[in-house]
C-alpha cells in the first residue's frame, strides 16, 4: 500500500475546510470566527510542537523521559477534569489525579505488559500513544462522574437526609445517586462499543489503515483500544466517586451544607 505523506503545503490546502466552517459561522452570525481563528492556530501550533517533542523522546528512547511524559499527561488531565466541575472544593484536584492515575496505570500495565507484551516496557512508540488514549478517556469519565454526582446530591438533599434520619450510613444514603453518576459517565463509552465499526471508524484504526497497515491488523488493535478505554473509564469513575462522595458528609454521617464555588 502507498502511504501519502502530508507536507506543509497540503496543510495550507486543508485550510479550505476551516474556510467552510468560517463561512457557516458568518452566514448564520454565530460570532464564532474569533474562537475558530484561535482554535485553528492552536491546533497547528500545539500538534506541531507535540510532534517534534515526541520525535525527540522516540529517538532518545529513555524510560525516565517516558515516565516524565506520563506524569505531565496525568497532571494536565486532572487539572482539566477539575476545571470542568460545577462545584470545586479542596482536595478535589487530588481525587481527580488519584482516580485518573489509578485507572490509567492499571489499564496501561495490562495492555503493555499482558496484551501487547512490549519489550522493553517503556518503548515510547507504544506506551505514549496508548497512554494518551487511556488518560484522555479517563479524564472525561472522571469529569462526567463527579459533575453528575454533585448535581444528584444537590437535587436529592431531602431524600438523602431522610435516609440518614432513618439510620442509613452516608454510603447507603448516597448509593443510588452514586450509581447514577457512574452510569452517566460510562454510558458514552458503552454506546461507542455498541456502534464501533458500524456507525463510525475510530481514529486509531483509520490512522493505521491510512498509514498502510492491513485492515485486519488495524481492527485487532482497535478492539484492544476499545476494551482498554472501557476499563480505564470504569476504574477511574468508581475511584473518583467513592472518594468524592465522602466530602459531602461529616464523620458522623451528616450531610454538609452546600459549598461555594471556588475557582483555581
Amino acid at each position: 500500500m502507498q502511504y501519502i505523506n502530508i507536507g506543509y503545503g497540503d496543510l495550507l490546502l486543508a485550510l479550505i475546510l476551516v474556510g467552510i466552517t468560517l463561512a457557516v459561522s458568518l452566514w448564520q452570525r454565530l460570532d464564532l470566527h474569533g474562537d475558530l481563528f484561535i482554535g485553528t492556530l492552536r491546533t497547528f501550533v500545539q500538534l506541531t510542537a507535540v510532534g517534534y517533542l515526541l520525535q525527540v523522546i522516540f529517538n532518545l528512547n529513555r524510560w525516565y523521559l517516558v515516565i516524565l511524559a506520563l506524569g505531565i499527561m496525568l497532571l494536565v488531565a486532572a487539572a482539566n477534569a477539575y476545571r470542568r466541575q460545577q462545584e470545586r472544593w479542596p482536595g478535589l484536584f487530588f481525587i481527580m489525579l488519584l482516580a485518573i492515575a489509578l485507572g490509567g496505570i492499571v489499564t496501561l500495565a495490562i495492555v503493555i505488559g499482558i496484551v501487547l507484551k512490549v519489550k522493553p516496557w517503556y518503548q515510547p512508540q507504544y506506551i505514549i500513544p496508548i497512554a494518551g488514549m487511556i488518560v484522555g478517556n479517563a479524564m472525561i469519565g472522571a469529569a462526567l462522574a463527579i459533575n453528575r454526582l454533585t448535581g444528584e446530591i444537590k437535587a436529592h438533599r431531602g431524600e438523602i437526609e431522610a435516609a440518614l434520619s432513618l439510620g442509613a450510613t452516608a454510603y447507603l444514603a448516597v448509593l443510588p445517586y452514586l450509581r447514577s453518576a457512574l452510569r452517566a459517565a460510562m454510558l458514552p463509552t458503552i454506546s461507542t462499543m455498541m456502534t464501533v465499526g458500524i456507525v463510525q471508524l475510530p481514529g486509531m484504526m483509520s490512522g493505521q489503515i491510512i498509514a498502510g497497515a492491513s485492515p485486519a491488523a488495524a481492527v485487532r488493535y482497535q478492539v484492544v483500544v476499545t476494551y482498554m478505554v472501557a476499563a480505564a473509564t470504569a476504574l477511574t469513575t468508581i475511584t473518583a466517586t467513592l472518594l468524592a462522595y465522602r466530602y459531602y458528609f461529616t464523620p458522623n454521617h451528616q450531610l454538609k451544607p452546600p459549598v461555594q464555588n471556588n475557582k483555581i
